[in-house]
């Protein structure tokens, strides 16, 4: 059955429409404007005051809906976190994986690869966050489990990379601990290599780069500040002109100053957003446990007891307020570092991040307040209603 969606206003990813309408069949947008005829084409009128746009995709999302990926790397794991953010707006995510012990690790990517390609499973493929980091720059990460890669490790993440069909498995590691022929060999196999966790200097970040490392990690955070000769990792990933930065933007991670810095310093479309969220996204839970410690909610902040941050309490609809209020970003900017460029950066724009014919019917319906109302996966709809 066709389903031509109008009423609202459409945000294709490029500009703003008015008096359009979307039609949509078999998980796929076949066409912006009126329809050529009405008959067998189901007409799905929005809120007039509602803004219709591309579904937000989430690069990093270590749980929600009180289900932590580390400790349920599992299908029935997954399906629970997608379900959480997509009351958010996110109908595209990749599970992540922090640092912890190989066999874990294993059964987080057989689950991930499990679902992705899946229709209307919401996943875009597996974020493996560690093991291959710094030490001193673990953050909230476990010492006992980070490691430097072997021949074998770097051979069996290639060996998973060609299982993510229409989606990305994206590594996360530290320069320094990654020499530039393990990362050259990770890209060759499709894999997104990103850093962080990490002091590299600025020179081996960009000897990193040339290898085919292609983006930041939560940049800033778990990385030296910028010191005026010593500018390192943090420095690399602001003036680089080729690579993307995945960024929290709750106000908390990273002074706003800063990322209104590097949305200067980067060419439009390099900077994108992220939640890091953990169990509490789409709960009232006010604590969980990671590693065996207990980790707080208070305030808009996830720290362990000793103050540590341990991920963000942030979903993406109030990453783009902040965006608007805390940055001075226009809206259109702000929706497309939740679903545009994020797509860009893990290479599934052809499919993704926009609304043109051909491309998946992932959509999300926010009120004029950047609330969601609902989101289709797939073109299935699901109200965002508790």
């Amino acid at each position: 059955m066709r389903r031509y969606l109008t009423g609202a206003r459409i945000f294709t990813g490029t500009e703003i429409l008015d008096d359009e309408g979307v039609l949509i069949e078999d998980g796929t947008i076949l066409d912006i404007g009126q329809p050529a005829s009405a008959g067998s084409i189901e007409v799905v009128r929005l809120r007039e005051d509602a803004l219709l746009v591309p579904g937000f995709i989430d690069a990093q999302v270590n749980g929600g809906g009180g289900v932590l990926f580390n400790e349920t790397p599992t299908e029935a794991g997954i399906r629970a976190i997608v379900a959480a953010h997509r009351r958010f707006g996110t109908t595209g995510l990749l599970p992540t994986f922090i640092t912890d012990a190989p066999e874990p690790m294993r059964e987080a990517a057989k689950a991930a690869i499990a679902l992705t390609g899946k229709r209307g499973s919401g996943v875009l493929g597996l974020h493996l966050e560690g093991p291959y980091l710094d030490v001193a720059r673990r953050g909230v990460h476990k010492a006992e489990f980070i490691r430097e890669p072997s021949d074998g490790d770097i051979d069996e993440l290639c060996g998973w990379a060609g299982q993510f069909p229409g989606g990305r498995l994206l590594v996360t590691i530290a320069p320094e601990h990654v020499g530039d022929e393990a990362i050259r060999r990770l890209v060759e196999a499709g894999i997104a290599v990103s850093a962080a966790h990490s002091g590299a200097s600025f020179e081996r970040t960009k000897e990193a780069v040339a290898a085919g490392l292609s983006g930041f990690t939560h940049l800033f955070n778990a990385m030296p500040p910028v010191v005026n000769r010593d500018p390192r990792i943090a420095a690399a990933g602001m003036t680089d002109a080729e690579t993307w930065c995945g960024i929290i933007a709750d106000g908390i991670h990273v002074h706003p100053a800063l990322l209104r810095l590097t949305l200067t310093a980067k060419p439009q479309g390099k900077v994108f957003l992220v939640t890091d969220a953990m169990p509490p996204l789409g709960t009232s839970a006010t604590r969980f446990e990671l590693y065996g410690q207990t980790i707080l909610r208070h305030e808009g902040r996830l720290t362990t007891e000793d103050g540590t941050l341990a991920g963000a309490d942030l979903d993406l609809p109030a990453a783009i307020r902040n965006c608007l209020s805390l940055l001075g970003l226009d809206l259109e900017e702000a929706l497309r570092m939740a679903s545009l460029y994020p797509a860009e950066f893990l290479g599934l724009a052809d499919r993704r991040g926009r609304i043109a014919p051909g491309y998946t019917a992932d959509l999300a319906l926010l009120s004029p307040q950047i609330e969601v109302l609902g989101t289709w996966v797939d073109g299935t709809w699901e109200s965002a209603a508790r």
